[in-house]
């Protein structure tokens, strides 16, 4: 898929609209705005609290100033005998030397004593902001005031003059020229928009490399091509007539398809995505490949009342295992090609058999011939035609269903083949095969138990061993004897035998058959019984209900 990427990128550009931007310029653009954001609204909080506390400082300062004049006695003493002659030069001092914009003396009717204008001396306070100092002179309590006076915007602070008697005598004022405050805030306003210029750039540096970071990982597709992407990957998934189940590295379910829900019969109201697999389906194979990374091909398994063709791939990233896939088909869908296949099959097998052993009588027979020996080259004949005419009966009045037939001689022709004999039962009896049957299984169990008791005799005893099979459908069930003369099975294995990969041969490819034999049976709700022969091998016995419950 790695080759594709670049085309589908050119692809999918076509789904952007005209002027549309893209994810680049979108996360630079939102991340630049939101650095604004965020840092004009502290800059414009720290530029309000840092007015406020510079407001309350320089008030705090011109009040403790105020209250410091307030209390020297020479002032105390010139306020009660209202010499301004004393207090004007007195009060244009003080101010220097705290470095105040004013000091403003008044008397207790707070009419000015010492003013820097002198033209306002003689004057009322109020004259400058309406206010006469009166929390000051009748309360006896200092106090911070903000106002526009004769001399401009200040701050100031405003302290009785009390004597030793303790009677208000007069006021100090004393103010600070808000201007200095203004270039404090200006130079940090300029440092503000310094920062916000700067948190910008950043913002916008990270948001290119994030983005580019991002659109890597995503293979250079916007927000709306994955969208695009997602909505074709879903409908091809409706689309197929295949059940499909993907799982992450934590056996959690994250995608899964209409097919898969009602193939195997799951919940179709719940949503399934983010479910454990094993919680589904607890004998679900996807987590061996998920642990072994190793894929499976044309699984049978049984579901219910269905059988089920599953492929499973692993997901990998690298080396990594990031989970696995299934893919998987009910077989029932395939009977009519199942059939057909399983005939072809059978006769094909049977073919094989039949020409490789006539290939050999007739090398006999032309040999008999050529030194003369005519009279045992017929007697050869009559013999094969005397058996297989036998057989040929047997077969036709026995299992008048081809399917079967054909499948008893192809094992027939494969045991003498191996130089074994597969001796049917002349009393057996195969005629009245349920139609709802499926021939397939049946073909299934009895190949796979022939085939096993073949091999188990041949490795045994040789050749010139014969393998027994007697059949009946007296009764309610079907019944089927297979008797070889190989090494039985030990009395510990019998509940192994029919585990997946369990083989008393102990190399690989074997252990299959015996467990989709099991299978077969369960899903027709037969059984099976293992005894030991009177040759001292084993018997197979399989009962298969006729009416099946």
């Amino acid at each position: 898929m790695v080759t594709h990427r670049p085309q589908l990128s050119l692809q999918m550009s076509a789904i952007m609209k005209p002027g549309q931007l893209k994810l680049k310029q979108r996360m630079i653009l939102i991340l630049g705005i939101m650095a604004l954001i965020q840092t004009g609204f502290i800059g414009l909080f720290a530029l309000h609290y840092l007015e406020r506390s510079l407001d309350e400082q320089i008030g705090q300062r011109a009040l403790d100033v105020a209250k410091t004049i307030a209390v020297m006695p020479n002032v105390v003493a010139a306020v009660k005998q209202k010499d301004s002659a004393y207090l004007q030069p007195l009060s244009l001092s003080l101010a220097q030397t705290t470095r105040a914009r004013f000091v403003v003396i008044g008397d207790d009717q707070g009419i000015r004593l010492a003013h820097p204008l002198i033209d306002k001396i003689g004057h009322s306070m109020a004259d400058d902001d309406g206010d006469t100092g009166y929390q000051a002179l009748t309360q006896g309590r200092g106090y911070i005031t903000k106002a526009v006076g004769s001399l401009g915007w200040s701050m100031r602070g405003k302290a009785p003059v009390v004597n030793t008697e303790g009677d208000i005598v007069g006021i100090i004022s004393v103010g600070y020229d808000l201007n200095r405050v203004n270039e404090i805030i200006n130079r940090y306003r300029l440092t503000l928009i310094l920062v916000i210029i700067c948190s910008f750039m950043l913002s916008a540096a990270i948001a290119i490399w994030f983005a580019n970071h991002f659109k890597r990982a995503i293979f250079g597709l916007e927000p709306e091509q994955i969208a695009r992407l997602f909505d074709e990957q879903r409908a091809t998934l409706e689309s197929v007539r295949e059940g499909i189940i993907a799982i992450n590295s934590a056996s959690e379910i994250t995608t899964i398809n209409q097919t898969a829900i009602e193939t195997l019969g799951l919940p179709k109201e719940t949503n399934l995505i983010g479910r454990k697999v094993d919680e589904l389906l607890p004998d679900s194979s996807m987590l061996d490949v998920l642990k072994s990374g190793e894929p499976q091909f044309d699984r049978e398994v049984w579901r219910g009342n269905h059988c089920i063709i599953a492929n499973r791939l692993p997901l990998k990233q690298g080396d990594t295992i990031t989970g696995a896939v299934s893919s998987f088909r009910r077989k029932d869908e395939l009977d009519m090609v199942s059939q057909q296949l399983t005939r072809i099959q059978q006769y094909a097998d049977s073919l094989r058999s039949q020409s490789h052993e006539y290939s050999n009588k007739l090398h006999t027979i032309a040999g008999l011939i050529q030194i003369g020996a005519t009279d045992q080259a017929l007697q050869l004949i009559g013999q094969e035609s005397q058996s297989h005419q036998a057989l040929i009966k047997l077969l036709m009045k026995a299992v008048p269903d081809p399917i079967l037939a054909g499948c008893l001689l192809g094992k027939y022709n494969r045991a003498r083949e191996m130089g074994l004999t597969l001796e049917i039962d002349p009393e057996s009896e195969m005629t009245s095969l349920p139609d709802t049957l499926p021939r397939e299984q049946l073909v299934s169990i009895l190949g796979n138990l022939i085939d096993n008791a073949l091999e188990a005799t041949l490795n045994y005893r040789g050749s010139d061993a014969k393998v027994l099979l007697s059949m009946t459908d007296l009764g309610n069930d079907l019944i089927f004897e297979i008797e070889d003369q190989g090494p039985g099975i030990p009395p510990e294995q019998q509940d192994k035998i029919f585990e997946k990969g369990f083989s008393s041969k102990g190399n690989d490819g074997h252990g299959y058959g015996l467990h989709l034999v099991k299978g077969l049976l369960d899903k027709l709700s037969g059984t099976i019984i293992i005894e030991s022969g009177n040759d001292g091998g084993s018997r197979f016995t399989v009962y298969i209900p006729k009416n099946k419950k």
